[in-house]
């Protein structure tokens, strides 16, 4: 066996930023049998982004990767579908480089986990037996914390929370909508996936309407007195959209409680009504289905991990990556995800060769477009302790400046595209 020494073993991790010591993982040629039986629910940026780094820190895995999309459609640049900038396609990523890895593909739906048992149940009847599973299952919405709103509903008024068909509809919905119209976003309190989502897509409808239909507006009610990357993305919207986008904020009457799907209009504390041609209601969120019905879950509705290597407090053998993940001070990123996927990848190879893996490190960024050519970010650097798990390394990171030219805004929108391009390759390619 030839050990991956802490130099080999950052380039593997590469520019998604997680930075560890050296992990003592081993790369073994390949034999006869394999050192072990990983299956991966899920193959977003977490799920993925782990299959494919438990293959290249142990060849001899026998790694099953679970999802039954045939193409992941991204959140990550839905934005840019939603305005134009780009189509579907674009966003679509399939597994075939996984494939040729010799990682096993199913396109079939989890069913059912068995932790006692150590299998999964697809929905075809078929199981798979596991040493070690990792559930990266997304998220799923509480309807039931809505009144009025329901999976139904959101054929009509489409959350777009989850890329594909959802993007579609709100697209189709913007270019039906007439000059002079409202568009509402309604965005859910903290935790939730994407933290600058909501005020991105706002910024990059508004660029669209700006082009298109130049007397509507962008309506944002929403749940919380804050947001990420606030003072930048308000002061984008002043140079690039005047007054065309308007923020609410959850103390002010942004706060919906109510929604009436075939009326369009949604209800706040103060009983006051707000109606729109267009309604993209974002629910409150948990943890994805399957990790619900696996008693995966809390509370709070999300998993709570061993935030040192990812795996369940509540199953062994079970680890849980991405959205659906109590992962600290971390949010809720695709980023995030692909560098949980690749210390979870590490943890289990460690785990299955009986060695300890060391603390890890993180790294968080986030880029948003305001305009086509006006990007905006933030960063930040995680560490883990036993004291505190996951949290921020003070002064470490940080986010754009306020003041400066259009020449460094435009060079941010390059940036975010190369980031865009660089982690789909980083997770399927």
């Amino acid at each position: 066996m030839n050990r991956v020494n802490r130099r080999q073993f950052i380039q593997l991790l590469g520019g998604a930023g997680v930075l560890a010591s050296s992990f003592g993982l081993t790369a073994c040629s390949k034999q006869p049998t394999a050192s072990g039986r990983v299956v991966i629910i899920g193959g977003g940026f977490g799920g993925a982004t782990c299959a494919k780094y438990l293959q290249r820190f142990d060849p001899d895995l026998d790694i099953t990767l679970v999802e039954p999309k045939q193409k992941f459609v991204t959140c990550p640049f839905s934005n840019l579908v939603l305005s134009g900038m780009r189509d579907l396609n674009s966003i679509s990523h399939d597994y075939n480089a996984h494939e040729q890895r010799g990682i096993k593909v199913v396109h079939a739906m989890a069913r059912e986990i068995d932790p006692a048992g150590n299998k999964v149940v697809l929905d075809d009847g078929k199981q798979l037996e596991y040493d070690r599973l990792v559930v990266s299952p997304g998220i799923d919405f509480r309807w039931e914390d809505v009144e009025g709103m329901s999976a139904a509903e959101s054929d009509s008024i489409p959350h777009a929370w989850n890329g594909g068909p959802q993007t579609t509809a709100l697209r189709k919905q913007l270019t039906a909508m007439s000059d002079g119209d409202t568009v509402i976003i309604a965005p859910p309190a903290n935790p939730f996936r994407c933290p600058p989502g909501p005020y991105e897509r706002a910024s990059l409808i508004a660029n669209y309407l700006k082009q298109n239909k130049p007397k509507s507006k962008v309506l944002i009610l929403d749940a919380k007195t804050k947001f990420s990357k606030q003072p930048l993305f308000m002061q984008g919207w002043e140079e690039l959209y005047g007054d065309m986008i308007e923020w609410v904020s959850g103390d002010a009457g942004g706060r919906i409680i109510r929604v009436d799907a075939a009326g369009k209009t949604l209800y706040n504390e103060l009983g006051e009504g707000h109606s729109g041609s267009v309604i993209n209601f974002i629910p409150p969120q948990k943890a994805g289905k399957i990790a619900h019905d696996a008693g995966l879950v809390d509370k709070t509705g999300w998993c709570p991990v061993d935030q040192r290597t990812f795996e369940s407090t509540l199953h062994a053998n079970v680890h849980v990556i991405g959205d659906a993940s109590i992962a600290g001070s971390m949010p809720k990123s695709g980023f995030a995800a692909n560098s949980q996927g690749k210390v979870c990848a590490a943890a289990i190879v460690s785990a299955l060769h009986g060695n300890r893996m060391p603390e890890p490190s993180y790294v968080n960024t986030c880029y948003s477009l305001v305009g086509p050519d006006y990007g905006i970010s933030v960063a930040a650097v995680y560490r883990y302790s036993d004291e505190k798990g996951i949290h921020g390394v003070k002064g470490a990171g940080g986010v754009s400046p306020k003041d400066v030219g259009p020449d460094f805004r435009q060079q941010e929108a390059r940036y975010t595209r190369g980031w865009y391009d660089s982690i789909a390759m980083d997770t399927w390619g």
